[in-house]
Formats: structure tokens, C-alpha cells, sequence
């Protein structure tokens, strides 16, 4: 219509000659002014195809990782910090379900505190998921509203103006939910773009439930059955890695070995079904007494052993102490039958020399020989008390203190 209107004009000039040479530079005009708004729509293009290649490279490096890692605590850790970096996020936290408490104790034995990480919420049950999604696996994308999404960050005191909370989900089963924020209000538009989003998600999802299984399934094969701590497979796997850290860091690590009193008269008074009882009650309140972090296992028979990593020689003695006074409280009832048992304990330390002189087998040896020693001191001195099996050095004899 423009152009019609200009060519309309042109025809009324006297002289074809200046119109013919108005209508070209006229066109001229509008030539470059196309070419210009098609040269911007390229560079535009350009500007997305670039912005979504480095975005799909940053995908494609996180998600490497995290199939890479092989640990709850790691996997956690990658998500809560390393998302945040990658993907230029304000806010980001993960809520996983855990109405068993499986995963507190997972995290725990790998000395991750999940109460000190505000950004992770274990969630007793799934009520919230439920009411959220209720039964969707539709992420919620779009504006900061508050009664969707204060749930989901709560431990941040500046809300975000637009989010995205996805629900963690297999087989029809909720596993918690990755909520990012961001302070950008288009970041994230309701059912715009979410594919990238929803695809992290889903590999998450796969990893997290792989992880899950893989730790449920090293858990079974290192739980004592009858007494539900760590056998002695378990230990002796664990105390290489204690053993490892504690000559990385130069901190003392102190070993408890524990023998209930005479258990075989216990066995052939009550029979073996009370017996069964005493090292179930026993092993539970030995470990109310220890951290999350320390080591309880079965050893054996009626013996219990425990691994307490930054402890010296003094505070294990201390905690050995308490041990033995809490068995002697109990009272023990099964079937009708009531009674009370007594533990012999032997305490030892390590002190490593920061050289790491030593091999972690050798260590683990000379300090379980010592522990051992010291609970058979404590047996020949009377039962029911503690010795002190002394300080093991690297490369040096055992220095015992009784």
C-alpha cells in the first residue's frame, strides 16, 4: 500500500525523468531498510541458536557428572551446588521423601549432615508432593505464588519471582521434588520452555532412584540381620576408608571392642531366642550412644565392635564409660522372661603422624589387636568394665596403658 501510494505520487511529477529517478532511490530506500530488518532477525537468530547450544553443552556436562557419581551425598551435593552454577540459578532446593528414614541414615554414614544443608529437606511422607501435583508429573512453572510455592522455599528469607517445582517421580512413585528459582520474572513462564527443565528432571529422577537401589542394596549386604548394625564385612570395609580420612586430616581415630558377659550362660539359662533378644536390645542402645557417623558392627558371636573417627584416646574411654553404664541399666524382657547383662569393653586409639607412613591394613590391624587385647584384659580384671588397650603410633609398638 506504501509503495502504491509513493509510485501515485511519483506519476504526478511533470518530468518522467525526475520520477523515474525518485521511484529508484525510493526503492533503493526500502531495499536497505529490508535488508537491515532481515540482517537483525538473522543475528537474532544467531544470538538463540548460540544461547541454546551453550545451554544444551551445560546440560549435557551436568547430567555427565551426575551419572558419573556413585553416592547419594555426592549426587546431593552436585545438585544443590553445581546446578546453581551451571544454570545461573538464585534459588535451588531438594526435597526428597523419606518416610523411613533410609536416607538420613545413608547421608549419615557418609558424614553428610542433611540438617545443615537448608536447601535439602528429607520429608517424612508425601502429603505435600500430593497436594502439589496430586498425582501429576507436570512441573509448575511461572510466577512466585505463595501458596503453591512457600513450601518449597521456605529456607530463603528474598522469594523468587518466578519458578519451576518438579516433581521427582518413578514407576508412579514420588521421590521429591527440584525446585529452582530465579529473580528474573520471565525465567520461567508457565508452559513455556520446559522441555530442558523437564529433561534434567527425568535424569535426575533415573540417577536418584539408581543411587536408592545401589545403597539399599549395599545397606542389606552390610546389616547384621539379627541386630540391624553393620557386620563385620561392612567394618572392615569401613575402617579402611575411617583409617584413609583420618591419616588425610591427622585427627585420631579410636576403636572400641565390645563382649557382652557371659552370653553363653545367658543362651543355656533362657535359651537362644532371649539369647537373640539381648544382642537385638544391646546392639540398639550401644548405637543410641555413638554418632551417626561413627562405626557399630557385629563382630561376632556376642561381640560388637565400633569405629569413632576424631576421637582420642581420652573421649573414647569417656565413651566407652557411658556404653557400659547404659547395658547395665537394662532390663531385658522376652516372653516372659526379665533380666540384666553387663559388657566388657577394650578401648584403643590411633594417632597418625601426617606422613602417612603407614598402610591403613597395617594400621587397622596393630589398632583392632590393641582393642582386643585391652577387652581381654578387661575380662581377666572381672567383667563388666573398661581398659584402656593405649595409643597406637605409625610404625612403632603398641604403648598400653591397663
Amino acid at each position: 500500500m506504501v509503495f502504491c501510494q509513493k509510485l501515485l505520487a511519483l506519476s504526478q511529477l511533470q518530468s518522467p525523468f525526475y520520477a523515474a529517478a525518485a521511484l529508484g532511490i525510493t526503492l533503493e530506500e526500502d531495499l536497505i531498510t529490508n535488508l537491515s530488518v532481515l540482517q537483525s532477525h538473522v543475528e537474532s537468530m544467531f544470538d538463540r541458536a548460540r544461547l541454546n547450544d551453550s545451554t544444551l553443552r551445560k546440560f549435557q556436562a551436568f547430567e555427565i557428572r551426575l551419572l558419573q557419581l556413585n553416592s547419594l551425598a555426592s549426587m546431593i551435593t552436585h545438585i544443590l551446588d553445581d546446578a546453581k552454577k551451571y544454570f545461573d540459578l538464585d534459588v535451588i532446593s531438594l526435597f526428597l521423601v523419606d518416610d523411613k528414614g533410609e536416607i538420613g541414615e545413608i547421608l549419615g554414614q557418609d558424614v553428610f549432615e542433611a540438617k545443615h544443608r537448608e536447601s535439602l529437606v528429607l520429608l517424612n511422607d508425601k502429603e505435600l508432593l500430593k497436594a502439589t501435583f496430586g498425582g501429576s508429573v507436570r512441573p509448575y512453572t511461572g510466577a512466585y505464588k505463595e501458596q503453591i510455592c512457600e513450601g518449597y522455599f521456605a529456607h530463603v528469607d528474598l522469594k523468587p519471582s518466578s519458578v519451576a517445582i518438579i516433581p521427582l517421580k518413578r514407576r508412579d512413585n514420588y521421590l521429591g521434588a527440584l525446585n529452582l528459582g530465579s529473580y528474573q520474572a520471565d525465567r520461567f513462564v508457565d508452559n513455556i520452555g520446559t522441555y530442558f527443565v523437564e529433561h534434567l528432571v527425568a535424569i535426575v529422577s533415573v540417577c536418584l532412584e539408581n543411587i536408592l537401589n545401589f545403597e539399599t542394596i549395599k545397606r542389606t549386604s552390610f546389616i547384621d540381620t539379627l541386630t540391624g548394625v553393620n557386620n563385620r564385612r561392612c567394618f572392615e570395609q569401613r575402617i579402611g576408608e575411617e583409617l584413609d580420612r583420618c591419616q588425610r586430616s591427622a585427627e585420631p581415630i579410636s576403636c572400641l571392642f565390645l563382649d557382652l558377659d557371659h552370653f553363653k550362660s545367658i543362651n543355656d539359662t533362657y535359651g537362644h531366642l532371649f539369647g537373640d533378644k539381648v544382642l537385638t536390645t544391646v546392639g540398639a542402645a550401644i548405637k543410641t550412644q555413638l554418632r551417626n557417623n561413627d562405626v557399630l558392627a557385629r563382630y561376632g558371636g556376642e561381640e560388637f565392635i565400633a569405629l569413632l573417627s576424631g576421637i582420642n584416646e581420652l573421649k573414647a574411654l569417656e565413651i566407652a564409660e557411658r556404653i557400659r553404664k547404659t547395658i547395665q541399666t537394662l532390663a531385658i524382657e522376652f516372653d516372659g522372661i526379665s533380666a540384666s547383662v553387663t559388657l566388657s569393653i577394650g578401648s584403643a586409639t590411633y594417632l597418625p603422624d601426617g606422613k602417612q607412613t603407614s598402610m591403613a591394613s597395617e594400621i587397622s590391624t596393630k589398632l583392632i589387636k590393641a582393642a582386643d587385647t585391652a577387652l581381654y584384659v578387661a575380662k581377666e580384671n572381672g567383667r563388666n568394665r573398661v581398659e584402656n588397650g593405649g595409643i597406637v603410633f605409625d610404625n612403632k609398638p603398641i604403648t598400653a596403658v591397663v
